[in-house]
């Protein structure tokens, strides 16, 4: 008789599966059912509104252009913290977990502090053309900031646990510094950093706490789609709020999938090389 690899393997799935629907499942299927009760001229109405087509275009041009500044800069951070010994690594690799630690609008309140006009950086950026509280600029500095933990903590533990013999057979063959990374690290790294992107991209789409605070917030320019829903919750259009949430979700939704089955394929291709 084959041994299960976990004692009661039923019983643990069965209460997995059962806390996941609780908690996710339920919910999220109760605002499509809800939006999907609507009358279906108010609910397009509501979902193609030129002030909700102009939050689309700002949430997730901003969501886009942070995540991809995270791809980068949190692998090298993850690269600097796993590679090199230093007196404050300790502190920074902490410090890396604050943007999760904090709450949003603390996080919101502490950028425009230091990104407005008489701020600490504000002040000397805005005389040079540089604007970035209460503008657009603004939403993709926040989106960094709550996005950066996830890349990081994503490539981490992946990049600790490559083999160093695979690149010391790289450098003993003379390849170039620049080759074994492009080469020989950077493959094995990329399924982490593309899912680093996709959460951090997810995180962004949905961020309020520190979005608001960080940018004026103006309808047709500068207001994301949470602050949207959350203005239609305020004129107690519940429906049009519905309505919004579930293209926002069902946006975020098709991207994991895409990412999945692109990360799946890409295992499948390595298994088969």
């Amino acid at each position: 008789m084959k041994k299960r690899v976990l004692p009661g393997f039923g019983l643990s799935l069965g209460v997995t599966v059962s806390y996941l629907t609780f908690l996710l499942l339920l919910p999220l299927a109760a605002l499509i059912l809800k939006a999907s009760g609507q009358d279906v001229a108010a609910l397009w109405t509501a979902v193609s509104s030129d002030e909700a087509v102009a939050s689309y275009l700002v949430t997730f041009k901003a969501a886009l252009t942070a995540s991809l500044v995270n791809a980068v800069m949190g692998t090298l951070l993850a690269w600097i913290l796993v590679r090199y010994k230093f007196p404050t690594r300790g502190f920074w690799n902490a410090i890396v977990d604050l943007p999760m630690a904090l709450p949003g609008a603390v996080g919101g309140i502490a950028l425009a502090t230091v990104f407005a006009s008489h701020g600490w950086l504000g002040s000397w950026l805005e005389p040079l053309g540089f604007k970035i509280a209460y503008a657009e600029a603004g939403i993709t500095v926040a989106i960094v900031f709550t996005g950066l933990p996830f890349v990081v903590r994503s490539v981490q533990p992946v990049l600790e646990g490559l083999d160093p013999a695979q690149e010391e057979a790289a450098r003993l063959l003379g390849a170039p510094p620049p080759a074994v990374f492009w080469r020989v690290i950077l493959p094995a790294l990329m399924p982490s950093i593309v899912t680093g992107f996709t959460m951090a991209f997810a995180r962004g789409v949905g961020e309020f706490g520190t979005v608001i605070f960080v940018t004026s917030n103006v309808p047709l320019k500068t207001e994301v789609i949470s602050r949207h829903i959350a203005n239609l919750l305020e004129q107690y259009d519940l429906a049009g709020a519905t309505a919004v949430g579930a293209v926002t979700l069902l946006a975020s939704f098709a991207l994991l999938l895409a990412i999945n089955a692109a990360q799946s394929w890409q295992r499948r291709h390595e298994r088969r090389s």
